[in-house]
C-alpha cells in the first residue's frame, strides 16, 4: 500500500482563491515556504539542545572527571540525573506550551538551559556536577516534545514524519559538530580554566544568544503567522481542518489530557522510543570514550566521532523520505534495528579492540546508522496518529517521559572496568535494539487491527475521509499510519 492509500484528504486543488480576494495560493510553493521558515529555526534549537546534553562526553575525554575528582560512579550518576530531570515535567511542559505560545515558551527555555549549560564549566566537585546536570535536564525537557507538537500544528499528517525526521537529524549533526568544537575548545588554556570548561562556556553562550534571537525567529501558529499572506493563512487553516484535525483554537480541557493518558496506542509509541533511547544516548554520551579506549588519543577520539554521526544524519533524512513515500514506518524501524544490531555484533565480536581498532570503529558506523533513523520514525508516530492538539501535546510529552527512562538506564551500563570491549554496555544496547524491533512489529499489528476494525464497522468508507467533527482519531473514518 502506498502513502496515497493512507493519507487523509487534502485540499481539493493546489490552487485556491480566498473568498473576497484575488490572491491565489499554490500549495506546493506554500509548503516549501513553511519548510524554509520553520524547519531551520527549530532544528538549530534542537541541535544546541543535543549538543549541550552530550558535550559532557567530550568534556570527560578532555579531563573533566580527573580535574573535578569524579569517580567513575559519580560521573555515571551525574549522567543519570540529567535524564531524571528530563522526564520529570515532560507532560506539564507541553501543557504550559499549549497554554502560552511557542514564541514565548521555546526561546525562554533555550535561554535558561544555555545559562545552565555554561555554568557546567564552573563545576569543581561532585555535588555541583550532580546538581547542574539535573537542572539542565529539567529545563531541556520542554523542547523536543514541544517542537514535535508545534510542527504538527502546521503540517498535515502525511507531511509530518519527514519534517520531524529533518528536525531530529540535528541530533546526529550535533554529534559531528560537537566533535569539531570539542577538539578546538579543549585546546584553550586561558583565564586559568581547563580546556573542558571552555567546551561548556562557549557552547552554553552560543545557546544563550540563539535563544534570545529565537524570540524573533520562532513563529506561533498559522492563524498569527507573520510571514504568510491572509489568503495563505486561511488556506493553511482549511487544509488542517480537512485533514481531520483541530487547530490551535481548540479549547484546553482536562478531558483531552485524560484522553492522551489513557490511549493504549500512545503507550506503544512510548515504549518503542524507550527501547531506542538507551542505544541512542549511550552512543551520544559514550562514543568519544569508546573510541579513545580503542587506543586513539583524546584529540583523535573527538574528531573520529564525526564520520559516524555524519552518516547517521544523512540516513535519517533518506530513510524518513522513503518511509513516508511508501506509507510505512514499522518495517523501516525493524530494518534499521537489524543494521544497529550488526554494529553491536561487530563491537562484541572483536575480542582485541586495541589490536584491531578499525573493526570496532566500523561497528560504531553500523550502530549509529541504524539507531538515528529508527528514532526519527518512532518519534513521528504520535504526530501523525494522534488527533487534537491537546491530546497530541500530551502524547508527545508522554512518549518522551517513558522513552527517556531507557536513557536513565543507559547512563549506568558503560562502565570503565569493561573498557575497551564494553561487553555489558554493548550487549544491553543490542538487546534493547532487538526489543525495539519487536515493539515496532507489535505496534504495526495493533494499528492494522484497529484500521480493519474501523473498516468493518463502517462499510464502504474506505481508507480516506475526515475524522467527523471532534471525534478525532477515535472516529471510524480515521486511519492510523503504520
Amino acid at each position: 500500500m502506498s502513502v496515497q492509500d493512507e493519507k487523509t484528504v487534502s485540499p481539493p486543488s493546489e490552487r485556491t482563491e480566498e473568498e473576497g480576494t484575488d490572491e491565489f495560493v499554490n500549495e506546493k510553493a506554500l509548503i516549501r515556504k513553511l519548510d524554509w521558515r520553520l524547519i531551520p529555526s527549530v532544528t538549530i534549537l534542537y541541535l544546541l539542545s543535543f549538543l549541550d546534553r552530550a558535550n559532557v562526553g567530550n568534556a570527560n575525554v578532555a579531563g573533566l572527571s580527573k580535574d573535578v575528582g569524579l569517580t567513575p560512579s559519580a560521573y555515571y550518576t551525574g549522567l543519570t540525573l540529567f535524564f531524571v530531570g528530563y522526564v520529570v515535567l515532560e507532560v506539564p511542559w507541553n501543557i504550559i506550551l499549549k497554554l502560552t505560545s511557542p514564541r514565548i515558551w521555546l526561546p525562554t527555555i533555550t535561554v535558561i538551559w544555555g545559562i545552565v549549560s555554561a555554568l557546567q564549566g564552573l563545576v569543581r566537585n561532585r555535588a555541583g556536577f550532580w546538581a547542574i546536570r539535573f537542572f539542565l535536564g529539567l529545563v531541556e525537557g520542554g523542547l523536543f516534545p514541544g517542537v514535535v507538537f508545534y510542527l504538527s500544528m502546521w503540517y498535515v499528517r502525511r507531511e509530518r514524519q519527514f519534517r520531524v525526521a529533518l528536525f531530529f537529524s540535528a541530533a546526529a549533526l550535533a554529534g559531528a559538530f560537537g566533535g569539531i568544537l570539542a577538539f578546538g575548545l579543549s585546546k584553550i588554556n586561558a583565564g586559568g580554566e581547563h580546556g573542558w570548561s571552555w567546551i561548556f562556556y562557549v557552547e552554553g553562550i552560543i545557546t544563550f544568544v540563539v535563544g534570545l534571537l529565537a524570540y524573533w525567529f520562532i513563529e506561533n501558529y498559522p492563524s498569527t503567522a507573520r510571514f504568510v499572506t491572509p489568503a495563505e493563512r486561511k488556506f493553511l487553516q482549511d487544509r488542517l481542518a480537512e485533514d481531520s484535525d483541530l487547530t490551535e483554537n481548540e479549547g484546553f480541557t482536562w478531558a483531552n489530557v485524560r484522553a492522551g493518558l489513557s490511549d493504549p496506542k500512545i503507550y506503544l509509541y512510548s515504549f518503542g522510543y524507550h527501547f531506542l533511547s538507551l542505544p541512542l544516548y549511550t552512543i551520544a554520551l559514550f562514543l568519544p570514550s569508546i573510541i579513545e579506549n580503542l587506543g586513539y588519543s583524546a584529540a583523535d577520539a573527538q574528531l573520529l566521532t564525526i564520520p559516524p554521526y555524519a552518516l547517521a544524519a544523512i540516513l535519517t533524512a533518506v530513510v524518513a523520505w522513503v518511509s513516508e513515500y511508501y506509507g510505512r514506518r514499522a518495517p523501516f524501524i525493524m530494518g534499521a534495528m537489524v543494521i544497529a544490531m550488526i554494529g553491536y555484533a561487530i563491537l562484541l565480536g572483536n575480542t582485541d579492540p586495541t589490536g584491531k581498532p578499525g573493526i570496532s570503529y566500523l561497528g560504531t558506523f553500523f550502530a549509529a546508522a541504524g539507531i538515528y533513523p529508527a528514532v526519527a520514525l518512532v518519534l513521528s508516530w504520535p504526530a501523525v496518529n494522534v488527533s487534537g492538539p491537546t491530546k497530541r501535546a500530551v502524547a508527545n510529552a508522554l512518549q518522551i517521559t517513558i522513552g527517556n527512562c531507557g536513557a536513565i538506564i543507559g547512563t549506568q551500563v558503560y562502565r570503565t572496568p569493561d573498557a575497551p570491549r564494553f561487553v555489558t554496555g554493548h550487549s544491553i544496547a543490542m538487546a534493547y535494539c532487538f526489543t525495539a524491533a519487536c515493539v515496532a512489529g507489535l505496534t504495526w499489528w495493533y494499528l492494522s487491527r484497529e484500521n480493519k476494525r474501523k473498516e468493518a464497522a463502517l462499510p464502504g468508507a474506505g481508507v480516506e475521509g475526515g475524522a467527523g467533527g471532534l471525534k478525532g482519531d477515535e472516529d471510524l473514518k480515521w486511519r492510523f499510519m503504520r
